[in-house]
Formats: structure tokens, sequence, C-alpha cells
């Protein structure tokens, strides 16, 4: 039974006046798969590591998110307790599978009751893993997965998001090399998730609300130095 695909594709190739089959097309499509063309990178990006890296978080506070930045993963846990206790928050919070999650130092906050899976939307605060940021924006790169559920990124209002400073990337094209790299031969994940701030819109008379379609923060918790 043909799906609406394959009948939109049909439909194309008579207008094209092909079958898909011809040779020369296929090579074109394969040979820029497996070229990767690069498009134009703006260059506010290349920067020296630590320039980089103050780059990344000056545009992350630009985009009405919040950052700390901690020398190494041992405070996160006491980072966490601290931004839920500044917020009159419940010490709950919901992440994922990730083993660098999994890896934290949880013990050094007994008073923070961590669960695992995904959101059904019932929770306040959600915590993930990112693949990597990239500088030229302050945006976040997460991929989608039992690790780091989609849902924590949409769902709770507050979203608290660890990244490596070493994942810190100047610019899209490179934090896009690295997901490929990762999956060389099979297919990527479902979705791969460019988060630049909290949730907004100003639709309505151009009044910015927080929190239209998604958590109303945004915390990135950066941990260590540019390498």
């Amino acid at each position: 039974m043909s799906t609406s695909r394959d009948i939109v594709l049909a439909s194309v190739r008579r207008s094209l006046g092909v079958t898909s089959g011809e040779a020369p097309r296929r090579q074109a499509v394969d040979d820029r798969l497996k070229g990767h063309p690069a498009g134009v990178v703006p260059a506010r990006g290349q920067l020296a590591p630590a320039e980089r890296l103050a780059l990344f978080k000056d545009k992350v506070v630009a985009a009405a998110a919040t950052l700390d930045h901690l020398p190494s993963t041992a405070e996160v846990p006491g980072a966490i307790a601290a931004y839920l206790r500044a917020r009159n928050l419940p010490a709950t919070l919901l992440r994922g599978a990730d083993p660098r999650l999994a890896a934290l130092p949880w013990q050094n906050e007994p008073q923070l009751d961590v669960w695992i899976g995904p959101s059904d939307g019932r929770q306040l605060v959600g915590l993930s893993h990112a693949l990597g940021g990239v500088a030229e924006s302050g945006t976040l790169v997460l991929l989608s997965g039992p690790d780091n559920p989609t849902t924590l990124n949409f769902l709770p209002d507050h979203h608290l998001v660890v990244v490596d400073a070493r994942d810190v990337a100047g610019d899209y094209e490179t934090v896009w090399t690295r997901i490929r790299a990762l999956f060389p031969e099979g297919p990527l994940p479902r979705e791969v998730n460019w988060i630049t701030g909290p949730s907004r819109s100003a639709d309505i008379e151009q009044t910015l609300l927080l929190g239209a379609h998604g958590p109303r923060s945004l915390h990135v918790l950066l941990v260590g130095e540019a390498g």
C-alpha cells in the first residue's frame, strides 16, 4: 500500500520526468551526503577557547537564561540545590538516564529528591545534559532518547542543563560535524533540539512573555574550562 510520502514523491518524479533510479542523480546525492559541504560560517564564534567560552556565557545571559560556571561536576548537585532554594522550589527534580548525570555526587545533597524518566508535564524542574553548546548564539544542543528525554526540554517550568565547557563550539556547523561523527552509519536521533534561552513569545501586542510554549526558566550549569 502506498503511503502519502510515496504518492507525493511519485508526483514530483512524474513532473520532473525522472524515476529516481538514474545513476548520475543517485551519485550526486551520495556525493553530497558524504561531502557535507559547509556553508558560510559567521566569524564571531571563531575565537580562542577562553574567548569562545566567554562569548557563550554572554549570549546565554543575553537570551534571558541564567548560568552558573562551575569548576567541576562535583559542584553540580550543590548548584542545583542552591537554584531551587533561591526560587523557593521543592527540592525535587526529574532527569533522564544519562550516565553523566547518574555519576554526579548526589549524595552531597541528600535533601534532593531525584527521579529518572520522561516528563508527563507535572514536574516543576527537569535536568538534562547537553551534547554541546554554540558560542555564537548561546545555544544548547540536546539529542533525544532515554538519556535525555525531549519532554524534559519542554514540559517542566524550569529546565536545568549541564554542559561541559570543552563541548562548547564556536558555530552550528562544528556541532553538526560532531553529531555526524557520533552516528556515522546509523540514523540520527529522532530529534536534535537547539535551545536558545527559555520559551518566549511576543505575538500579542509585542509584549514578551516567557514560558509561552515551554519552560519559563532555562538555567545552564557550565562545567570546567574550554579545552
